[in-house]
């Protein structure tokens, strides 16, 4: 065997090796038995904080929420939990969970797709149910998760996306919302003046972000003209699996998430969403709040992709991502704090994100919205999850003290009422490392 060959052949081995780890959790069996949590301290989200509360699950929903009235039903499991607080799940609305394990194993990666229009990608089909990352970001209280296709580096339209719920045996199990919206990346507009690059090399770089600016309006353009086509003569139109996938789109039953940080890029994407109707979430929005007037006029929400990064110019303030949630709030622009999903390993810190827009000025009450009841809204999914409410899915995690607050710890876990062990690969090291010291 030459080099390159044992090359190939370890390459394979490894990305099979990896492949074939899973999550050592079993899903357990649907509820069965009525679950009555009392003393607890409910964090309804989209109502009032309750202190000595009591909430009813049945079925894998909530049945009930109330005080001392509300009683144990015949052969209901009661959890007292002596004043701990209940929270309903943190939802992920920008992420790759599921369809990344390892960013350096390519073999590993199954979130971009070859070429720069693959509207027909699905999210939901790839979802992989026993990524080692699900149970890791489950940890922090993460228990839904927007898991997106993502686009390569001169990629326009990546696909749809899908709302998956962090536990059950597969994506179908797992699914949602099985198809929530259609991901578009639209190339950065700028060239900083310290860029190393001649003024020739300039004006190609120009020329070729205009280039795909009309590569992207001719997307749309083309899947108009085919929706005509077929509506007028279907049987004389050929199917077009491309086009096909964004027909909703075009009859806003999906919304087209852009993602787009710059002025520039947010005003193309309005642009395009004004000229063929579409219903559009911006996504990143690092400049969201010097068009905050546009964008609730025409209520356009937007996901910010992260604050736990570097400003977007040399020359903006050092806080200015940290104070964008804030500053949307203030100007009535609905949003939803997310954090980069190219970064899908530290999913389970969503919540720290939003613990920094209340240390830059956002109300407390609004952080824990923009990570639970505003991005179920985003992703039409507020009628299972994002708040604790009588017909919800019970999926809540029981924690210490704010989940805001980085010293919070999240004790217990809970799905459609079922409680999920809290094991993931974190805990198997930290328990081996223990061991290793004698603790």
């Amino acid at each position: 065997m030459n080099a390159l060959n044992r090359l190939l052949a370890s390459t394979c081995l490894v990305g099979s090796s990896l492949l074939a780890q899973a999550t050592p959790n079993t899903p357990p069996a649907p509820q069965t038995r009525a679950l009555l949590l009392s003393n607890a301290t409910l964090h309804t989200v989209s109502g009032p904080v309750l202190n000595q509360a009591r909430m009813l699950v049945l079925n894998g929903r909530i049945a009930a929420i109330g005080g001392a009235e509300l009683l144990e039903p015949a052969g209901a499991l009661t959890l007292d939990l002596q004043g701990k607080h209940v929270y309903p799940g943190l939802v992920a609305a920008n992420t790759t969970v599921g369809l990344v394990e390892v960013n350096s194993v390519r073999a590993t990666v199954d979130s971009t797709e070859v070429g720069s229009v693959n509207p027909n990608a699905r999210a939901l089909v790839a979802f992989n149910a026993d990524s080692e990352r699900i149970p890791v970001t489950r940890s922090g209280g993460v228990l839904a998760a927007l898991t997106l296709p993502r686009s390569n580096a001169t990629g326009l339209v990546a696909g749809t996306s899908a709302l998956m719920q962090l536990e059950g045996w597969n994506w179908g199990d797992m699914a949602l919302r099985p198809e929530v919206g259609l991901h578009i990346s639209l190339p950065s507009l700028r060239a900083l003046p310290s860029d190393p690059f001649d003024a020739d090399s300039v004006v190609d770089m120009r020329g070729t972000v205009r280039a795909r600016l009309r590569q992207l309006d001719e997307v749309f353009e083309s899947a108009a003209a085919y929706a005509k086509a077929r509506a007028a003569d279907p049987g004389n139109t050929p199917l077009d699996s491309r086009w096909e996938a964004l027909l909703p789109v075009l009859r806003g039953e999906r919304p087209v998430f852009a993602n787009a940080d710059e002025r520039g890029q947010i005003r193309h994407a309005l642009a395009l969403a004004e000229r063929f109707k579409l219903k559009l979430v911006i996504v990143g929005g690092a400049d969201a709040a010097s068009l905050a007037d546009t964008l609730r006029e025409r209520q356009v929400p937007v996901i910010i992709a992260a604050l736990n990064r570097l400003p977007l110019r040399r020359d903006d303030d050092v806080d200015a991502i940290f104070r964008l949630p804030a500053e949307l709030a203030r100007a009535g622009v609905r949003f939803a704090i997310a954090r980069n999903a190219a970064d899908g390993s530290n999913e389970r810190n969503l919540a720290f994100e939003a613990g920094q827009a209340v240390a830059h000025g956002l109300d407390p009450a609004e952080a824990l919205k923009a990570v639970t009841l505003y991005p179920a809204q985003l992703l039409s999914a507020a009628d299972l999850i994002g708040s604790l409410e009588v017909g919800k899915l019970a999926n809540f995690f029981v924690a210490d003290g704010d989940p805001l607050d980085i010293r919070t710890r999240v004790e217990r876990l809970f799905v459609q009422g079922r409680e999920i062990e809290m094991r993931d690969r974190h805990t198997d090291l930290r328990d081996k490392y223990q061991q290793r010291y004698g603790r």
